[in-house]
């Protein structure tokens, strides 16, 4: 089944190219066995009783036992927050100073853990941790934006095993945000329905390319998925901005993200990924046409010259047959 899809939320169109392959984990490349990582090592700046190779940390949330989240500033940013938003023009050349936040989101004590296989509650308590940065650093007037994202995995972009995630906290909106909201509101105008809400319900209602689902989250592989097995997990409550989840949508999205991403685990063989949560920018909250959610990218496909030059993707999978693959993962093996 070979044919072109549009995404209504981004408005891309992806080639689905089921010709290149027979079955949808015939796509997993072959690659070597993760080497086992030990609980602790002595020169990551994360494990517990290496706090003194931090900076200050900015949060935590600890039991009687110690710390179970942490998070520092970055130790090597590219934006400062000591630093003035003023914006420079002199003709077509604008800059302004690189003022920012950005922090890391250390996930668990041991070095040897992951997202996939941490128990529910501490992955809720990962997510407690977004909240709470995303809810502090929105106050700073001079922040626009606020992008929160995991790189897993040297091919999606990470430099330290220890499980971790980051915050990045930016002055201007980037481009990418503008386009999904412009189209968000010019579908929102023509329909008066909010675009993630009607793409939740058309997924919900055929079930074809669902995966995880419970009262308050759904997590589905997009009709137009741009690569292999990637996944979105929408609230089923309507809601612009990330900061604005309840401490039961946190205790539902826990199960839905663990799930996902332990489906992910088994059936690409632990594969290198990226996730970000989508979010309105910091000077909106709460809207009738943007949606805030999480996705997920597993780095099993490369972006090549006909990608570079249209803008246009390749999928040599089909959205379904992903679906239905990791809709039958056994997680009881893990």
């Amino acid at each position: 089944m070979d044919e072109l899809r549009q995404n209504i939320i981004t408005r891309d169109w992806v080639i689905i190219a089921k010709g290149r392959t027979d079955r949808p984990d015939e796509f997993v490349p072959t690659k070597k066995e993760r080497a086992m990582l030990p609980a602790y090592v002595a020169r990551c700046p994360f494990c517990a009783g290496n706090e003194a190779e931090t900076i200050e940390e900015t949060f935590a949330i600890r039991d009687e036992q110690g710390w179970k989240v942490r998070v520092v500033p970055n130790k090597f940013p590219a934006l400062l927050p000591q630093r003035e938003r003023t914006r420079k023009v002199s003709g077509v050349f604008r800059s302004m100073p690189a003022v920012g936040i950005q922090e890391v989101i250390i996930e668990h004590p041991r070095h040897d853990m992951t997202l996939a296989l941490m128990p529910v509650a501490h992955v809720a308590n990962v997510i407690r941790a977004y909240r709470q940065r995303y809810e502090a650093i929105r106050q700073d007037e001079r922040i626009e934006a606020i992008i929160l994202f995991k790189n897993y995995g040297e091919a999606a972009g990470t430099s330290l095993h220890h499980p971790h995630s980051q915050l990045v906290a930016t002055p201007i909106v980037p481009n990418q945000f503008r386009i999904r909201i412009e189209e968000s509101i010019r579908y929102f105008d023509d329909t008066g329905e909010c675009v993630f809400c009607r793409t939740m319900g058309e997924e919900l209602a055929s079930h074809e390319r669902v995966i995880e689902e419970n009262k308050h989250f759904v997590a589905f592989i997009p009709y137009a998925a741009l690569s292999p097995f990637s996944v979105w997990i929408f609230p089923k409550r309507h809601a612009s901005s990330f900061d604005e989840i309840t401490e039961p949508e946190i205790e539902s999205l826990a199960p839905v993200l663990k799930g996902v991403l332990a489906r992910l685990h088994v059936a690409l063989d632990n594969p290198d990924y990226n996730y970000s949560i989508r979010s309105i920018p910091t000077g909106e909250r709460r809207t009738d046409y943007f949606h805030w959610y999480f996705t997920i990218i597993p780095r099993i496909s490369k972006t090549a010259g006909f990608e570079l030059g249209s803008g246009m993707f390749i999928n040599p999978t089909v959205p379904e047959e992903n679906a239905a693959l990791l809709r039958s993962v056994d997680l009881s093996q893990l």
